[in-house]
């Protein structure tokens, strides 16, 4: 049985709801939560996370844009170009944002790396 590959739309759903499980599971202790290294291994997967951020948002934007420059993408209100104008200066403040969110994790990441548990 063959099934098919999901949109992009539900792959960010997916990141979506696990990020709200993760935000559940670290609630409280439990097996896979209870040490400074658990800590430390949920801040790098983040990082890498964040890191791939970047790739997707470019992406998504050429994307729009592709089709705007195909003649397939009005705005509401008749203001299309704009809109476009909006969405490629809203993607360069969000790649900069992801990229600052992935150094402070990198510290964050780094702040950790020496903690161990102790009885």
């Amino acid at each position: 049985m063959t099934t098919e590959p999901k949109t992009p739309a539900q792959l960010a759903d997916d990141a979506a709801e696990a990020i709200r499980a993760l935000n559940h599971a670290t609630l409280s202790g439990r097996p896979g939560w209870e040490y400074p290294a658990d800590a430390y291994s949920v801040v790098g997967n983040l990082g890498t996370l964040v890191m791939r951020l970047p790739q997707v948002l470019e992406q998504l934007t050429e994307f729009v844009e592709q089709l705007h420059a195909d003649g397939h993408v009005k705005a509401d209100g008749g203001d299309t170009p704009e809109r476009i104008r909006a969405l490629s200066a809203a993607s360069v403040d969000t790649v900069v944002t992801a990229e600052k969110l992935r150094s402070a994790l990198d510290e964050m990441h780094a702040a950790l790396s020496p903690l161990a548990y102790q009885d």
